[in-house]
Order: C-alpha cells, then sequence, then structure tokens
C-alpha cells in the first residue's frame, strides 16, 4: 500500500485521469473530492461491498427461477393468442 501524506487542497493523481483532491480536514475525518472519467465506478468501500453482493445474490439464479420465469413467458403467450 503506497501512503502519502497531503495537506487541505492538495491533489494526488492516479494514472492520467483520475484526481484526488483533499478538500477539508475536520478532526479524524477527511472529505475528498474526486474527479474521474463517467465510465469509471468511484463508490466508498461500504457501499461497493453491498452491491458486489447485490450482484452475486441477483446472479444465483437456481433452475426453479427458470422454471417461473418459462411458465409466466408461457401463459403470456398463450393470453395472448387467446385475445
Amino acid at each position: 500500500m503506497l501512503v502519502l501524506s497531503r495537506q487541505r487542497d492538495q491533489t494526488i493523481m492516479i494514472g492520467d485521469n483520475i484526481e484526488i483532491t483533499v478538500v477539508d480536514i475536520r478532526g479524524d475525518k477527511v472529505r475528498l473530492g474526486i474527479t474521474a472519467p463517467g465510465e469509471i465506478s468511484v463508490h466508498r468501500k461500504e457501499v461497493y461491498e453491498a452491491i458486489k453482493r447485490e450482484n452475486r445474490a441477483a446472479a444465483a439464479v437456481t433452475p426453479d427461477d427458470i422454471a417461473q420465469v418459462a411458465s409466466v413467458s408461457t401463459d403470456r403467450a398463450e393470453a395472448t393468442k387467446r385475445g
């Protein structure tokens, strides 16, 4: 892990297009401003971990889930045919 010391209004660059600026320091809290391209997601770690958990849960499709979707699709197709 690279450890850097910065003061208020000082910046750290990551690559050519990610800029992290120390915006404010109050007691034991530091406020950071992050400038990054739109295609790069920036999240606090706890939010990122929650997103990963939700994605894993959504990706955990069971055979029963597939059967339910197939059943609903079939029911809708039959209802459409009946008019």
